[in-house]
């Protein structure tokens, strides 16, 4: 016999952790002014980039003194060009706790091939010891773990004092955990997350610190045109204007434009951050009362609450990997098939389960929803098996 299902689908059925869902109310009428067949570089051009800097500051509370530069390739690109610029005089440490962390880890080892760099490593749903890092050593670590779901409570850990550089990849944390930007050396995200903007363009976000390594630090190799940040030796300040390095698709900024305005009549960062919380807060609450589920980040001090990441309990149906894999897989496909969610699986290296998007342009009643569906799809497919 069939399972009855939900009376109701999510509004928007979009939990997708990148690119995310546009901001509610949105449609390709936002973009109606965008500059597009003009270019970048034109006074008009150059002003709607300075635009998107000096929101992006106004939102984020950024300092005044840290240099904001809209970069190619999305958050991927930002980090890549904070590693390739700035490592090198000292030592590294790289905080591991998710693939995307992993990733850079490999960059710096294998592709930058410095010599003296150590790995904090720790399983998926747990921080590293982060007392082990050493501040006179440069520092690289995601604040939020977007395909494990664990984040940094906060920035204590970072002393005021350090000597090394602290490069954090915020690009899941950015607009919904409160950056402290004091302990940030470098930050970095992408636009497609939180904010739910069009993809492809990063932004990186420098100390006067950093600026000060760019300032003094020759690379030992050779550094992509995309990469560049100095020009005659110095730091290009053009770049923190709105000068990009390559051409940025105007419709995209337009995009963020618009997202950032969303972001300001809401009430800021307050109010964003307020919305990933009530978002995850009702998946906590879920969690609470359903016996087959639990978080993959077992502190709920460092549970994010915008990629909220979940694994089968040790009372659900399935025991083993292989099995928990092919029970998330067929409760994805039948929601899916509904239209009642889409792109809400783990992430492929992660413990099998899922990974449901709460950032700031998801609404809290299509997440409750989507938990009555995953009941739905949990009692069909153990059913079925």
């Amino acid at each position: 016999m069939a399972t009855p299902k939900p009376g109701r689908k999510p509004v928007n059925p979009r939990f997708s952790s990148g690119p995310c869902a546009k901001r509610p109310g949105w449609s390709p009428g936002a973009l109606a002014g965008a500059l597009v067949g003009r270019s970048h570089r034109s006074a008009a051009g150059r002003e709607r980039l300075a635009r998107a800097i000096r929101l992006t500051r106004d939102v984020l509370r950024v300092p005044a003194g840290h240099r904001i530069a809209i970069v190619p390739a999305s958050g991927t690109g930002a980090v890549e060009i904070a590693l390739w610029s700035l490592l090198g005089p000292r030592g590294v440490d790289i905080a591991v706790w998710d693939s995307f962390s992993a990733d850079w880890a490999s960059d710096v080892v294998a592709q930058l091939r410095l010599a003296d760099v150590r790995t904090l490593t720790a399983p998926y749903g747990q921080l590293p010891d982060l007392g082990q890092i050493d501040f006179a050593r440069d520092l690289v670590f995601a604040w939020n773990g977007t395909t494990s779901g664990v984040r940094v409570p906060d920035a204590t850990f970072i002393p005021d004092d350090r000597e090394g550089l602290t490069i954090c990849d915020a690009t899941s944390a950015a607009f919904a955990q409160a950056l402290d930007f004091a302990k940030l050396d470098v930050t970095t995200f992408s636009w497609q997350k939180v904010l739910g903007g069009e993809a492809a363009h990063g932004v990186l976000i420098l100390s006067p610190r950093a600026a000060e390594r760019l300032d003094s630090h020759v690379p030992a190799w050779p550094m992509p045109k995309i990469f560049r940040l100095t020009k005659n030796g110095r730091i290009n300040e053009a770049i923190f204007t709105g000068e990009t390095i390559n051409t940025p698709s105007m419709l995209a900024v337009e995009d963020y434009l618009d997202a950032l305005g969303w972001a300001r009549a809401l009430g800021g960062l307050g109010a964003l951050q307020a919305r990933c919380d009530a978002s995850a807060g009702v998946v906590a609450d879920w969690v609470a009362r359903t016996p087959w589920i639990d978080h993959l980040a077992r502190d709920p001090a460092t549970r994010s609450n915008t990629s909220v990441c979940l694994v089968f309990s040790d009372e659900s149906a399935a025991r083993a990997d292989a099995g928990r894999a092919a029970l998330a897989a067929r409760m994805v496909a039948l929601i899916e098939a509904e239209g009642a969610g889409f792109d809400f699986g783990a992430y492929r290296t992660a413990p099998p389960g899922f990974r449901i998007w709460c950032g700031a342009t998801v609404e809290a009643a299509d997440v409750a929803l989507l938990t009555e569906w995953l009941d739905w799809a949990y009692r069909e497919a153990t059913a079925l098996a």
